[in-house]
């Protein structure tokens, strides 16, 4: 920290505020003692992963789900591979698949990447059910594109889900 000596000034209370009527004399001071600190400015940089949800914050107030043209929101972790197809409207979740579901992992069992083509196979076959022809928006939710992920898409792809 520096140190800053400084006369004091000699001056009237009403020479600085001019609309008070009574006057007083401030006592001048020697030498007063200034501690000056300097100013540190930190730039937050925002994480790969911030920046990616942040996007996709954005991104859903855009892309609202409707009953006839739902969202596709798929989150990919490690190991396995979520998809829904959400209503925004009306709050409601219209299809739920993962590759840990018993009824896609267990008749012939099979890898991961196998699993999350059964997930794309099982969403076009609810979404032919329930009268769904488009998805309004596909939410990969800032996740790269990995093998699970390019499986997934494929199935769904055949049908003409993926909005270009």
């Amino acid at each position: 920290m520096a140190v800053a000596n400084f006369p004091a000034l000699q001056f009237k209370t009403c020479d600085i505020f001019r609309s008070t009527p009574i006057c007083f004399k401030l006592l001048p001071l020697e030498k007063t003692n200034l501690f000056v600190k300097t100013l540190v400015v930190e730039a937050k940089a925002n994480t790969r992963t911030e920046s990616a949800k942040i996007r996709n914050r954005r991104m859903l107030k855009k892309f609202n789900g409707t009953p006839r043209r739902p969202r596709l929101s798929v989150f990919c972790s490690e190991k396995q591979l979520y998809a829904m197809l959400v209503d925004d409207k009306n709050k409601k979740c219209l299809f739920y698949g993962s590759t840990l579901q018993k009824s896609i992992r267990d008749d012939p069992t099979c890898t991961t990447i196998d699993a999350a083509k059964r997930v794309g196979e099982e969403l076009v076959k609810a979404c032919i059910g329930l009268n769904i022809n488009e998805i309004s928006y596909y939410d990969r939710n800032g996740f790269a594109r990995g093998e699970r992920m390019q499986a997934f898409e494929i199935a769904i792809a055949n049908y003409g889900f993926l909005p270009t």
